[in-house]
């Protein structure tokens, strides 16, 4: 299937003001990889849907984008959607009020189950969550 459009051109200038989304951590996982083969879709925005679940990974590749992937990944857990809306690479993630990373890109492997949505933080130290945590997009 062809692109409806040229991903470069769309910058993080395109979106305007937009609400964060935010969720609650629903289930935690402690598994890395160091071989994960995560491919990241080209698109930089993807809405979420109120009670939808998606996974949460995190990378300390630097370079993970759009149109590339991830190895190096900490899977940490399944959120559901409690605020929809629009998320966007580049995006702040938080855990309670406590910045995770920035929003990395996305991986549909699993779809239509779920989306891994990937952060990407400075290390790959296991975070502390636990199930009921508040995860922020802004």
């Amino acid at each position: 299937m062809s692109s409806p459009y040229d991903f470069r051109r769309i910058t993080p200038s395109v979106y305007g003001d937009k609400r964060p989304v935010e969720g609650e951590v629903v289930a935690v996982l402690h598994v890395m990889f160091e071989d994960r083969g995560l491919e990241f879709i080209q698109t930089k925005s993807r809405t979420v849907k109120l009670n939808e679940i998606h996974e949460l990974m995190i990378t300390d590749e630097q370079d993970a984008a759009p149109g590339g992937g991830a190895d190096r990944v900490r899977a940490i857990g399944f959120f559901e959607i409690t605020k929809s809306g629009l998320i966007v690479m580049g995006d702040k993630v938080t855990v309670n009020g406590k910045k995770l990373g920035t929003l990395a890109g996305y991986d549909v492997t699993h779809m239509p189950n779920h989306i891994n949505v990937v952060v990407k933080t400075e290390t790959l130290d296991d975070p502390d969550i636990r199930v009921g945590d508040r995860v922020s997009f802004s």
